[in-house]
C-alpha cells in the first residue's frame, strides 16, 4: 500500500449522530490518496466507523489529545481538520487538495444551520448572528478554528502539537505564526456547523471559551487590571453589537428580538465570570 499524500483528522466525543453525518459526506470525496482517521476521545461507546475511515482511540481527554494522536498516527504530509459535528461541502476534500499548498496554515468558511424547526431560539438566533466568523479570525485576530484547517508536517515538527487546557486553536496557530509559518483564510472551503439550540449549550460554550481566553494570559497584578477593563465593557459591547443583529435580514422579527435578549444575557454573564476571573475565583 502507497504512503496517504493527505489525513484527514476526525476528533469525536459521544456525538456518533453527528460524526455519522460527517463521514457519510466525506465518504464519497475518498480516494486512495487520502488517510481518514477518526479519534475517538475515550466516548462511553465506540463509534462505528465504515472503510476506509480508520478508528483510533484517544484516552487523554481532549480534542487537542485527539488531534495529536491523529497527526502521530499517519505518514502523510498534509493534515486536514475537521470537528465530528461539521458538515463538510459536497467537494470539501478536493478544494482542501487544491488549496492547502497555498500556505502553511488554511482556514476555511464555516456556515451555521439549524437541526430543529423554525423559528429559531435565541441561542440558535445569537449563533446566526455572531458564531464562527473565520474571515475576521483569521484577518484580524491571526489564528483559525481546528474545526476546518489545513496544514503540514513541518509545523508539527517546528512546534509540536496542540495544548490542551487553554484556547488550543489561537495558541497553536499563534505559536506557528511566531515560528515564521502564514496563515490565510480560503472562502471556498467551506463546512457547516449547527448552531447550539438553548441557552445551556450556548453558555456551555462561552464558559469554556472564558476559561480557555483567561489561561492564555500572565497572571499578574497587570493582566488582572486588563482583565477587569475587558469585563467592565461588556454592557458597551451590547449597544455595540445591536446593530450587527438587526441589520441581519434573514431573522424574522421574533428571532431578532430573542437574538438581543440573548446577547444582552451572555455578555452579562460573561461579565459576572471574567470579574471572578480576575479576582481569583473559579467559575
Amino acid at each position: 500500500m502507497t504512503s496517504p499524500d493527505f489525513a484527514i483528522i476526525i476528533p469525536h466525543y459521544n456525538d456518533e449522530t453527528r460524526l455519522k453525518r460527517c463521514l457519510d459526506a466525506l465518504h464519497p470525496q475518498l480516494d486512495d490518496r487520502i488517510d481518514a482517521i477518526v479519534v475517538d476521545n475515550n466516548s462511553s461507546f465506540l463509534p462505528k466507523v465504515p472503510p476506509p475511515f480508520r478508528l483510533l482511540t484517544e484516552r487523554k481527554k481532549g480534542a487537542a489529545h485527539a488531534r495529536n494522536r491523529g497527526v502521530l498516527e499517519t505518514t502523510a504530509a498534509r493534515f486536514f481538520f475537521i470537528d465530528s459535528d461539521c458538515l463538510p461541502e459536497h467537494d470539501w476534500v478536493e478544494t482542501a487538495i487544491q488549496v492547502c499548498e497555498k500556505a502553511d496554515l488554511v482556514g476555511g468558511k464555516v456556515t451555521v444551520f439549524d437541526e430543529t424547526a423554525p423559528p429559531r431560539s435565541g441561542a440558535q438566533a445569537f449563533e446566526h448572528v455572531f458564531a464562527f466568523d473565520f474571515k475576521k479570525y483569521i484577518e484580524k485576530m491571526g489564528f483559525s478554528g481546528s474545526g476546518n484547517l489545513l496544514t503540514h508536517r513541518n509545523v508539527f515538527e517546528a512546534i509540536g502539537g496542540f495544548r490542551e487546557g487553554l484556547s488550543e486553536d489561537y495558541d497553536w496557530c499563534q505559536r506557528a505564526r511566531a515560528a515564521g509559518f502564514n496563515l490565510i483564510y480560503e472562502p471556498n472551503l467551506c463546512v457547516g456547523h449547527p448552531s447550539r439550540n438553548d441557552w445551556a449549550a450556548l453558555r456551555g460554550k462561552w464558559k469554556r471559551l472564558t476559561q480557555e481566553s483567561y489561561g492564555l494570559r500572565a497572571n499578574d497584578a497587570r493582566a488582572r487590571l486588563l482583565w477587569t477593563l475587558r469585563a467592565l465593557a461588556m454592557p458597551a459591547s451590547i449597544v455595540a453589537h445591536t446593530p450587527k443583529v438587526l441589520k441581519t435580514k434573514t431573522l424574522s422579527p421574533l428571532e431578532r428580538s430573542r437574538a438581543l435578549f440573548t446577547l444582552a444575557r451572555q455578555r452579562m454573564v460573561r461579565m459576572g465570570w471574567m470579574l471572578c476571573q480576575a479576582i481569583g475565583k473559579e467559575i
